[in-house]
């Protein structure tokens, strides 16, 4: 039998590599945010675990409203800009930063030669079965045919406003290379229906693709989706940082702290995606949802240099009229850090530059 003789040069350049292996593991595994905690049944909570119930003597009223007001005057709904997404298509390749509200929470953002969606929803009902549930006031902006190639989703949480599985099955269908990236528990329910391409995060967790960085972050919502499940799967928000741009999608929350935990650790942002919609009855929505100053404030602590607007105006969600959100938010904006200029409330359909 041969011996081999491995020199000490040899021998060194393998413990080099042997290190550098180790410190790479180490750099994917570190977290800058906890893990989400689940109480003693399993079901995930909110960093702040004191926040208040909702009386049925609020619920049952509010859901009937949502019943009475199926076909109200969409007077007041956001403008529809017609895209054919030929520029987004040609911008694909060039990748200059753009946003585009398609509706409601779903937005298209190309930066750092990628492309992809937040909570995307095509479906006229958010809702578990397709004839009944909140209606909708404007179509989306841009059809699902004409996107360009999608690399990945990030979905926020369960509710059927933000995860709506038939649009899922599209874009996985359209594209079987596109990746859905959801908060840890709900990964399950896109495998059932089909889509393969699934990676859950927990918060803290982050993926690479194409050299961007996927953050899974804290935010304070629920998950349901049936009468059991209640808190089951995890909600989070998101945050896409690359060499060129930042990016931060607050998803649904309320306001709570955690926004400025998350300014010191990511950013700034070059831009944030904030809810400023579905906030009447505030006794029922205040935990879970915030209004258009809470969303300015929002965007502030994360250090964000200019905030989109979404999340309002789309669905027959809340109480609010539907002019109120993006008017409220300007003016808050107005004196804030933001100002005019860096507070957007773009026409469903609308691309603009960041």
């Amino acid at each position: 039998m041969i011996k081999k003789k491995f020199s000490p040069q040899f021998m060194a350049v393998g413990l080099i590599c042997l290190l550098g292996l180790a410190m790479q593991v180490k750099s994917e595994t570190e977290r800058s945010f906890a893990p989400a905690e689940q109480d003693s049944k399993g079901r995930y909570i909110n960093l702040d675990r004191n926040l208040p119930g909702v009386s049925i003597k609020v619920t049952a009223p509010f859901f009937a409203r949502r019943v009475l007001t199926a076909f109200k005057s969409r007077d007041g709904a956001p403008q529809r800009t017609v895209n054919d997404g030929v520029f987004l298509r040609e911008n694909a390749r060039h990748s200059e930063p753009t946003v585009t509200w398609v509706g409601h929470a779903t937005l298209l953002v190309q930066m750092e030669h990628l492309t992809f969606l937040t909570d995307p929803i095509w479906s006229n009902r958010p809702s578990p079965v397709p004839f009944a549930g909140p209606n909708r006031y404007v179509k989306p902006g841009i059809a699902i045919e004409d996107l360009p190639p999608i690399d990945f989703v990030m979905i926020s949480h369960n509710h059927y406003d933000h995860l709506d599985v038939p649009t899922l099955r599209k874009l996985a269908k359209r594209s079987p290379d596109t990746i859905f990236f959801v908060p840890v528990g709900n990964g399950k329910l896109l495998r059932k229906k089909g889509i393969e391409q699934v990676r859950e995060l927990d918060w803290g967790e982050t993926a690479s693709i194409k050299g961007a960085t996927i953050h899974c972050l804290p935010t304070q919502h629920w998950s349901k989706r049936s009468l059991t499940d209640t808190r089951k799967a995890l909600w989070s928000s998101w945050a896409v940082t690359g060499p060129q741009r930042r990016f931060y999608f607050a998803g649904d929350t309320g306001y709570f702290e955690g926004f400025k935990e998350i300014g010191e650790k990511l950013g700034p942002f070059d831009l944030a995606a904030v809810p400023i919609g579905a906030y009447e009855p505030n006794a029922m929505m205040k935990v879970s949802h915030m209004n258009p100053e809470e969303a300015v404030q929002a965007a502030m602590d994360i250090k964000a240099e200019r905030a989109v607007a979404m999340h309002f105006g789309t669905f027959n969600l809340s109480d609010e009229p539907l002019t109120e959100p993006p008017l409220r938010f300007k003016a808050a904006a107005e004196n804030s850090s933001l100002g005019v200029d860096n507070s957007w409330v773009l026409d469903i359909g609308e691309t603009r530059r960041f």
